[in-house]
């Protein structure tokens, strides 16, 4: 069997089942995949200008093993996912769901850098009818997620 890239088989499968078989990189990186891209603000990172300022976080903060995994949403812009005191090998991963029914049709990820201990995506559109949620994942799992909002 030939291997395929996080990206491809994330691509394919849809996020959360596929960070269970895939190691991330400890380099910093973006992942997306399924339609993300499809709406406003998606590509861009939440300090874009007229949404830096914008978010707040919704839900309460999710924790696994002394790391924390946040959840930010702009009524202007969408969400986005935040990790902190995370070691390597661990991304902050966005999921977002067209039909507002909970189920992944586009996702973000952003791994976190060397050096550094936190993480955060660019923006989901989880605008008109639509939900997003966090996850983190650490060499390859998915540990805890926040709710869908």
């Amino acid at each position: 069997m030939r291997r395929r890239s996080l990206q491809t088989l994330l691509a394919t499968s849809g996020a959360a089942a596929m960070l269970a078989l895939t190691p991330l990189s400890a380099h910093a990186a973006s992942f997306s995949g399924g339609n993300y891209g499809a709406y406003g603000f998606e590509g861009q990172y939440p300090t874009v200008g007229g949404c830096s300022g914008t978010f707040r976080q919704v839900g309460p903060t999710k924790t696994f093993e002394g790391m924390a995994l946040k959840y930010f949403y702009s009524d202007k812009c969408g969400s986005f996912a935040r990790i902190e005191n995370s070691r390597a090998n661990c991304a902050a991963v966005l999921e977002r769901s067209n039909s507002g029914a909970g189920r992944a049709d586009g996702w973000v990820s952003e791994t976190v850098d060397s050096g550094i201990n936190y993480a955060y995506t660019k923006i989901g559109s989880n605008l008109s009818g639509r939900v997003s949620r966090a996850l983190l994942a650490c060499d390859g799992h998915a540990l805890t997620n926040t709710n869908w909002y």
